[in-house]
Parts: structure tokens; C-alpha cells; sequence
């Protein structure tokens, strides 16, 4: 099944309209097989993410980069590869509408997944 042919069989069995985003197993563990987290200090109240560009970006913001510009960081965007934003934000209310602007920063609709989860795929996927 082609990554068109997945995306038009979940659009039709979903009650409302999405962008879905679908990767393949090569990119994820090609994303993986890279620290980009290997100079950020592990913290209890940091959470670690990867959001996925819906296509290619219409803007390329430089990396690093905080948010807010100034004062203590809530959200941090470490680095992107190809449609790939990895980054990390503290748990605050504020973080929600700072990951909502991903959208408008990059151009195009994002999806945003706990680094976890995306090691845990790559995992999966190590083992097929």
C-alpha cells in the first residue's frame, strides 16, 4: 500500500476531515539514528518531541530557537531534518499555543509526537 493509498483509506473512515501525515519506517529510523538531544540535559519537567511537516516547509526559520525570544525558554526547537522539527518545552499551559504556531511558523500543517513514541516506533520497526 502506498503512503497516498494509507492516507485516502484513514480519510475515509475518519467522521471528520484531517491532514494525516504518514511516514516510513526508513525516515523514522534514520531521525533516530542521530542525538540531536545529546547536548540538552535530561529534566523532570521537559518533554522531548518531534513534529512532522505535513510537506515541504514554505519557510525555514534558523535553529536553534526559543520560545519566548526572551526570559526562561517554554519551547525549544533544536533542530530539523528534512519535515522533521525536534525539539523540547516545559510543562505549561503557555507551551499549547506556542506548538499550535509550528503551523504558521513552517508554513504547513504539523503533527507533533512525545520523542518517546518515536523511539518506541523505531524499535518496532528494528525488530521487523
Amino acid at each position: 500500500m502506498t503512503a497516498a493509498q494509507l492516507r485516502a483509506e484513514v480519510a475515509r473512515i475518519l467522521p471528520f476531515d484531517a491532514v494525516i501525515v504518514v511516514c516510513q519506517g526508513r525516515e523514522i529510523a534514520k531521525l533516530v539514528s542521530n542525538d540531536y538531544f545529546a547536548n540538552q540535559p535530561v529534566q523532570p519537567d521537559v518533554v522531548r518531541f518531534v513534529s512532522v511537516l505535513s510537506g515541504r516547509p514554505r519557510f525555514a526559520p534558523p535553529t536553534p530557537m526559543s520560545f519566548p525570544s526572551s526570559g526562561k525558554w517554554l519551547l525549544k526547537i533544536v533542530a530539523r531534518q528534512n519535515r522533521f522539527v525536534l525539539g523540547m518545552y516545559r510543562r505549561h499551559m503557555k507551551v499549547i499555543s506556542y506548538l499550535g504556531g509550528l503551523d504558521r511558523l513552517y508554513g504547513v500543517p504539523v503533527t507533533t509526537r512525545n520523542w518517546n513514541t518515536i523511539t518506541a516506533i523505531a524499535k518496532v520497526l528494528h525488530k521487523t
